[in-house]
């Protein structure tokens, strides 16, 4: 039998407030466990909350920016469920009235086509704490630190096909969340999680299987390894006559094996309820209007920008705009230069390239924006040969100078003098009448090697263009 699945992802963004969503504790990563919870925090008798309204501006923007519906009223409710790292009883959340409704993503496929994801809702919740299972002699520690930090929950619909489609809506959320600066979605760190939730039903059916939910998966690459374990597991279990339970299951990354944690909840076994500590939130026009005007370009509005702006391909816009930082790299690069589609090509290639070797992020590579473009500059000017570059890219690395320097330094100014030229075209077309007579025959494919020839004598500092001319009319 040929199987479909369904999937849908629960998407956790921890919002970069400097405060704990209704406590002025700071929120800071890292930190000693229990040094930054307070009585606030844990509900204490005599405690109220009060909600932090850049989490509620941070939580807007990112509606409008998938083209959401806003709540202009929304009501935060007590989710109740019991677990040591939960000191309150219950989590604050939004049901029924959420800030963010229905929304859409675009995602871009392997294949270049594009798919529409609906997004159901986004709402604002509180952090629970974190439990700690080592170096406490078989026993689990608590650590208070996150309670109360304000998240993002972002639910899809259950409009995902398959592990790629995923990892792309994943990656595209990934892109506009740092876009709009409303959290640094760390996945190592925790600053965005993903829950999964698959089933599977037999292909052309309309009817929705058994799901299972997995938890907290942290990485891209985990999530698909996750779906498509999850697939196959599924698969097994009904080709063999079994059902699928619905629960809640844990990933092991390293084993590429899920095992279950607990029966799946329903929405009544929460026994939820209007938080009776917090007024309705009502917001307006004017308000959303306000933040509407604040938007960055986001990534699908840069792309394209990028391809009709710069005369860049689709794929290479694409690449380019998949995150913030790189597309204010590269048009830093570009306009220093003045060359973009030579920018686009070291963006890409080399210094991508020189990131995933070395495991950087874009911020600790060593060389800067402005030194690539002044690399370009030297191309363009004939100060080095393209293939010199890659010499000088690689000494960049390493040596912080300025690229002029590492030039002079080194010696690798390119060869430009005519009369320097014409001595080693001349020891070419001595060594190599073979294949003068060749060309001179009609064998034009002949001359890459000699300009080859002459580029060797010269150790790369030789002119190609200047070369090639003078080969051509020398063997006329």
């Amino acid at each position: 039998m040929e199987w479909e699945a369904v999937i849908g992802l629960e998407v956790h963004v921890s919002l970069s407030t400097n405060t704990k969503l209704f406590s002025g504790t700071a929120s800071i990563f890292g930190a000693e466990p229990n040094t930054e919870a307070n009585i606030f925090d844990l509900a204490m008798p005599g405690t109220l909350p009060v909600l932090n309204k850049e989490a509620l501006r941070m939580a807007v923007k990112f509606g409008l920016a998938i083209d959401a519906e806003i709540g202009k009223r929304s009501v935060f409710d007590r989710k109740n469920y019991f677990y040591p790292d939960l000191p309150k009883g219950y989590q604050v959340t939004q049901l029924n009235f959420p800030t963010v409704g229905k929304g859409s993503l675009t995602i871009t496929l392997e294949d270049g086509s594009e798919r529409q994801i609906g997004v159901t809702r986004a709402h604002i919740e509180e952090n629970a704490g974190k439990s700690l299972h080592e170096d406490f002699h078989g026993m689990s520690g608590i650590d208070l630190n996150r309670s109360g930090e304000p998240l993002l929950e972002i639910v899809s619909e259950p409009e995902i096909r398959n592990a790629k489609e995923a990892v792309a809506y994943l990656k595209k959320l990934h892109a506009i969340v740092r876009y709009l600066d409303i959290s640094d979605a760390i996945m190592a760190q925790g600053s965005m999680r993903c829950d999964v939730n698959v089933s599977i039903r037999p292909k052309g059916s309309t009817e929705l299987g058994t799901r299972t939910e997995l938890k907290n998966i942290n990485s891209f690459r985990f999530v698909e390894k996750a779906i498509n374990s999850e697939i196959q597991r599924q698969q097994d279990v009904l080709e063999d006559g079994g059902t699928v339970i619905q629960e809640t299951r844990r990933y092991d990354a390293e084993r590429d094996t899920s095992s279950p944690m607990r029966s799946k909840e329903f929405a009544n076994d929460y026994r939820y309820f209007p938080e009776p500590d917090l007024l309705p939130v009502e917001i307006d026009d004017t308000y959303i209007d306000a933040i509407r005007a604040s938007l960055p370009e986001l990534p699908d509005a840069k792309s394209a920008r990028f391809v009709s702006e710069y005369g860049l391909s689709d794929y290479d816009a694409g690449v380019l705009t998949a995150t913030r930082e790189m597309a204010e790299y590269f048009e830093t690069v570009a306009r220093s230069s003045g060359d973009a589609k030579m920018a686009a090509n070291w963006v890409n290639g080399d210094l991508q390239a020189a990131l995933n070797k070395n495991n950087w992020v874009l911020a600790e590579s060593p060389i800067q924006a402005e030194r690539l473009a002044r690399l370009i500059q030297r191309i363009k000017d004939d100060t080095i040969s393209g293939k010199i570059g890659k010499t000088v890219f690689e000494a960049m690395l390493e040596d912080g100078s300025d690229v002029d320097q590492i030039i002079e330094s080194r010696g690798l100014k390119q060869v430009t003098d005519s009369g320097a030229i014409e001595s080693l075209v001349d020891e070419v077309i001595t060594n190599h009448p073979e294949q003068v007579q060749q060309f001179r025959d009609g064998k034009e494919a002949v001359l890459g090697f000699l300009v080859g020839q002459a580029m060797k004598l010269s150790q790369g500092k030789a002119n190609p263009g200047q070369v090639n001319q003078l080969l051509r009319e020398k063997m006329q």
